[in-house]
């Protein structure tokens, strides 16, 4: 048998042998940490001894065994004769003596030695045997050779003392092996590609672990898991010899150490020796105990393990039930020691997760929401959801768990809207089964509101009594001042709190007369929702940054936005949300000629309960203009119908936010039925929202178009005028499309040429590729992506037949200030507004003008293309 660094113990054994043979008694004491060669010893003196011709009496003490009275003492007599135990116990004197004699009488032949491993399990009677036998039998060869640990408890803690009394008594200690002797076990072991720091690292030099790990490392196939290194050190398998020899030292190690190192592993870096003692249950002096046996064997470096794998080993065998317990009790010990909240938090987590149960105290729910919080802070809201959900697992009472629910919907909207759209159903179920407390209500309305559920949160806030009566929040959104939705986000941070009403505000700017604020405010809030690590917050002001830019007629910028916002949201379940981003992308798809794309989003069956919102409305009416789009208009009128009914059913009809109206107005025309879609142009026209120049212009047009024909250009050009000052540059080319073909139609072809081109010009800016058609099929157009094959060569045939009728620019190529000046002729401005634009003399634009006609060979500003080319090397328009 191989003991590497045993040299001074054997040889002190063998000294103690020779003086027994000569004639002389001893004892001998070995004492270490568990795993730590002990019982190899004693082996290995048993095997000397009986070499020597000695008689070899030895026996094992246990743990179960600690109560089997004289259970040690017939271990040892077992296979020798002539020996006649006592029958009752406690044993008298004369029993006593008649053993100590029979061995003296055996020593007379030859050397007797007694050997017995673990001491510190025996029974108080076999104790008593062997005290009185060391104590009476020195002039005899007999040899005691004992075992034990330090660490642990005797029957009798009085015999080692009694032993040390005696002359012949040697006392031995066993220590983990250093890296030098470690060095030389991995020698003779011959165990290559494991260095001696790494081995005595791991192992911590106690012999035991180092077999494991050696034994470990030379057969990977026995490797539960295939793996044998991590961040180049070894790291033993879970489960594997390495573990299971960590174990058996663990429980050698005795009951009092054995809690002592769950509960260290279970601390982790905030161990130390008091709160192990508190989590354990323990008093100080036993966790000291506890605490030193397993640094004797090599396991513990203070009150830290050694390595990772020793830890996970301790805990692997705890098992759910003890782990979980011992983590409620840990976690409680951190909390009243001062700990922070998260280091608290994760042992409740952890405990919960091996079924330990939930209930707990109110610190419970403290430290868990108070732990909740610092995730958020780090960008981590699914962390927070989940100690959250475990809060509400903790006994709370009921208005402490609304609160916790609330809390549960603000987070969660920050990365799956939909799934807060399922807490906030359950939410409300409950408020309508009782009435909220007061300070529920209000975030409750909020998460309502950011849902667009502008009916739920109206039936929240304003409830049925009159007590409550008062505008509705789409009221109070769509009519607050621009100046007002400012100073709050100019003052307002974006939380979980606020962002109902920052998003609100932005809303108010996008309705108001100034929606190019909105542009600026949802972007300024998309970026901060982005630092914040919300998809959830990005996907609400994406949508409402795309919904601005499409207000303003960028409808790429709103396609690329609302796309961006969509991809935001979980592959999965986008719930009612969702409606929005759709909408935005339909309707600037369906503007762009991109029609498979909105096709492929409109062709979905929806549930009922998704169009049941603000959001659902808006897509119902993107629906309902893809399909006016593609000449289906009685589809579209049926959507603009159901959106003003179900408006109208919640009180908040408002075309300032969904002007309805004028959609069906236009389906109606393009059924033929004029009088009808007048009718709904006047309704609008005579709703208070019809102050605003967006609402005015759009149900102006729709007037112009379905009303008294003499009228019309006069009401057309105060549609182009409103919308204008509206912002909305696709619908103002529409009216301005619609008057120049009124003109051209009145016999003003000159003027009605030059407001159709400017029309054109305009609708080409914002990428209205179909309306751009529609005001002059025979102009030259790129194809937009989506668009058939089939529309792009109707287009492109049109295009060649017209050609003919066209001025050549190819031939006359003009100079740059020509282009320029030709350019905004052709766009309808006049000689004296293209001086101001350009900075030049009216005399000099009405020469650059006479020289385009010459060079074009045309006469008039009507006869002027749009495709203008630049001469050969002129400078760019700047």
């Amino acid at each position: 048998m191989r003991l590497v660094g045993r040299t001074s113990v054997i040889d002190a054994l063998d000294e103690a042998l020779a003086d027994c043979t000569a004639g002389g008694s001893h004892a001998v004491l070995i004492e270490g940490a568990a795993g730590c060669g002990r019982s190899a010893l004693a082996d290995a003196v048993a095997e000397r001894a009986a070499a020597a011709g000695a008689l070899v009496l030895s026996a094992v003490a246990t743990a179960a065994e600690r109560q089997l009275p004289q259970g040690v003492l017939r271990q040892l007599v077992h296979r020798a004769p002539g020996f006649r135990l006592p029958g009752g116990v406690p044993s008298r004197v004369e029993d006593l003596r008649e053993f100590c004699d029979r061995v003296c009488e055996l020593s007379l032949d030859r050397p007797v030695l007694l050997c017995v491993d673990d001491v510190q399990h025996t029974d108080a009677e076999s104790l008593r045997h062997l005290q009185y036998l060391v104590r009476h039998a020195r002039g005899s060869r007999v040899l005691v050779v004992l075992t034990g640990s330090p660490h642990l408890p005797s029957q009798d803690p009085l015999f080692t003392t009694e032993l040390m009394r005696q002359p012949h008594f040697r006392r031995v200690r066993l220590g983990p092996l250093s890296p030098a002797e470690t060095a030389r076990f991995l020698e003779l072991d011959g165990c290559e590609g494991l260095t001696p720091d790494e081995a005595h690292h791991v192992s911590g030099g106690n012999p035991l672990l180092l077999r494991a790990l050696t034994a470990e490392h030379a057969d990977p196939a026995g490797n539960p898991h295939g793996e044998d290194m991590h961040d180049g050190a070894a790291l033993p398998a879970p489960g594997g010899p390495f573990a299971q020899a960590v174990v058996a030292c663990v429980h050698r190690a005795g009951p009092t150490a054995t809690a002592v190192a769950r509960t260290v592993a279970l601390l982790g870096d905030h161990a130390s020796p008091a709160r192990a003692a508190g989590a354990a249950e323990l008093t100080g002096a036993a966790a000291n105990r506890g605490l030193a046996a397993l640094r004797a064997a090599g396991l513990l470096d203070g009150v830290r393990f050694r390595h990772p794998a020793v830890r996970d080993a301790v805990l692997e065998d705890a098992g759910p039930a003890t782990r979980g317990r011992l983590l409620r009790r840990a976690a409680q010990v951190l909390h009243e020691d001062g700990v922070p909240a998260p280091a608290v938090a994760e042992l409740l987590l952890t405990a919960a997760s091996d079924g330990a149960g939930t209930a707990g105290g109110p610190w419970d729910v403290d430290v868990l929401r108070e732990a909740a919080e610092e995730s958020l802070a780090r960008g981590e809201a699914r962390a927070a959801v989940r100690l959250l959900e475990l809060a509400l697992e903790s006994g709370a009472d009921d208005q402490l768990r609304a609160a916790l629910r609330i809390r549960l919907a603000q987070i969660t909207a920050r990365f799956d809207p939909a799934a807060a759209e399922r807490r906030v159903d359950a939410l409300l179920e409950t408020a309508r089964s009782g009435c909220p407390a007061a300070e529920h209500e209000q975030p409750l309305a909020g998460l309502l509101l950011a849902q667009g559920r502008v009916f739920d949160a109206s039936e929240l806030i304003l409830g049925t009594g009159t007590e409550k009566a008062g505008a509705s929040p789409l009221d109070a959104m769509v009519d607050t001042a621009p100046g007002a939705a400012e100073r709050l986000l100019r003052s307002a941070r974006l939380t979980d709190a606020t962002l109902a009403p920052l998003a609100q505000a932005v809303t108010s700017l996008l309705c108001s007369e100034q929606p190019d604020l909105a542009v600026r405010w949802s972007r300024s809030l998309l970026d901060e929702a982005d630092r914040c690590r919300a998809p959830g917050w990005s996907a609400v002001f994406g949508t409402l940054h795309a919904e601005a830019l499409l207000r303003l007629g960028d409808l790429r910028g709103a396609h690329t936005r609302a796309t961006a916002a969509l991809a935001a949201l979980p592959a999965q379940g986008h719930g009612t949300f969702a409606c929005a981003p759709t909408a935005v992308v339909v309707r600037a798809c369906t503007a762009m000629g991109q029609y498979t794309e909105a096709s492929r989003l409109t062709g979905r069956q929806l549930p009922r309960r998704q169009l049941m919102s603000l959001h659902g409305l808006a897509y119902l009416r993107a629906r309902g203009l893809h399909h006016l789009a593609l000449h289906q208009p009685h589809a579209a009128l049926a959507d603009f119908l159901e959106v003003g009914r179900l408006m109208e059913s919640w009180g908040v009809d408002r075309p300032a936010f969904l002007p309805w109206r004028t959609d069906a107005a236009r389906a109606l025309l393009h059924l033929g039925e004029d009088h009808r879609a007048e009718q709904f142009a006047l309704r609008q026209l005579a709703m208070p929202d019809a102050r605003r120049p967006h609402v005015r212009g759009l149900a102006l047009r729709m007037r112009a178009l379905a009303g008294d024909a003499q009228r019309r250009p006069a009401v057309l050009a105060q549609a182009i005028d409103e919308l204008h000052r509206s912002g909305d540059r696709v619908e103002t080319a529409r009216a301005m499309a619609d008057l120049g073909r009124v003109l051209q139609n009145d016999g003003s072809s000159s003027k009605g040429g030059v407001m159709l081109r400017s029309a054109w010009q305009l609708a080409k800016d914002t990428g209205a590729a179909p309306l751009c058609q529609e005001i002059l099929p025979d102009a030259p157009l790129v194809t937009a992506p989506g668009t058939t094959r089939a529309r792009a060569e109707t287009r492109a045939g049109r295009a060649g037949k017209a050609d003919k009728d066209r001025p050549d620019t190819s031939a006359a190529k003009l100079s740059g200030s020509e282009q320029r000046v030709a350019t905004l002729a052709a766009q309808g401005l006049t000689n004296r507004e293209i001086s101001a634009r350009l900075f030049l003399t009216v005399s000099t634009v009405e020469q650059h003008l006479t020289r385009v006609y010459r060079k074009l060979r045309i006469t008039s500003r009507g006869d002027l293309p749009l495709d203008l080319e630049l001469a050969e090397g002129a400078p760019v328009r700047a």
